[in-house]
């Protein structure tokens, strides 16, 4: 994880919905598997209306389990539908120093996005813009990349060691072996 992450705020999900008449949420996780969400101790919600920039109040959670195919918290001090209702459609954050350690050349999601891409292909270099967002497949990952020079949006799958030659961080900057006409 890179320094700058650790005392970053750093996405984990969203509360979606209320379940039930007692204050209980229904929470769409996005760690894996996403009962990790469940872990972090410290909970963000982002405030609504927030202008120039997030805006975060602390919130306590006090049990949570999972459900169907999703999961469901209960809010400490939350303990009816209505007020639960207040909690709906806001962001979850949680500090990055709470995130775990990674394996060398393994990253977070959120390390990706905003990074530079670029292709060394056919001995020419290209630069494809920004890292979008990461959309998971079946098989793979997949970055969304747009803002290059030539404008379009190119989605390559993230597969280090065969489309993925580096990733650095430190320099912003993603180096793919990506055929610019795709």
């Amino acid at each position: 994880m890179a320094e700058s992450t650790a005392n970053e705020l750093v996405t984990v999900g969203r509360i979606t919905s209320v379940y039930g008449v007692r204050g209980w949420v229904k929470v769409h996780s996005y760690t894996e598997p996403m009962e990790n969400i469940l872990r972090f101790s410290q909970w963000q919600l982002q405030v609504p209306g927030a202008h120039g920039g997030a805006q975060w109040q602390p919130i306590e959670i006090d049990a949570g389990k999972q459900h169907g195919k999703g999961l469901v918290v209960h809010i400490k001090g939350v303990d009816d539908r209505d007020l639960a209702a207040q909690y709906c459609q806001r962001d979850i954050a949680v500090s990055g120093s709470e995130l775990p350690q990674l394996e060398e050349g393994e990253y977070y999601w959120h390390q990706l996005q905003g990074l530079q891409v670029v292709s060394q292909f056919d001995g020419s270099e290209y630069q494809f813009g920004q890292v979008q967002r990461i959309m998971e497949t079946g098989a793979n990952d997949v970055l969304v990349v747009r803002g290059g020079v030539d404008g379009r949006e190119r989605l390559i799958p993230y597969l280090p060691g065969e489309f993925i030659t580096a990733v650095d961080l430190v320099a912003g900057v993603i180096h793919v072996d990506w055929d610019p006409e795709f």
